[in-house]
């Protein structure tokens, strides 16, 4: 049987599902723009967005409560 995971263990899941989210979400837009643009004359620009550490820690937060929901 596996040990449990330490508080800090588990925020460091969190975090890292939470930036894996983000950043499919944004290769999401991506991939959406480049296919309009394939098939388009009128092309579109690209998302300008990234993912900072605000949006990833915010999003840890939600994925938390999520999980600590009774």
């Amino acid at each position: 049987m596996s040990q449990p995971k330490s508080g800090f263990e588990i925020r460091a899941d969190l975090l890292s599902q939470a930036q894996d989210l983000l950043t499919a979400n944004i290769d999401r837009e991506y991939q959406t723009v480049y296919e309009w643009n394939s098939n388009n004359e009128n092309k579109k620009d690209l998302p300008l967005r990234t993912v900072n550490a605000e949006d990833v820690i915010a999003v840890a937060k939600q994925l938390n409560e999520f999980v600590n929901e009774k």
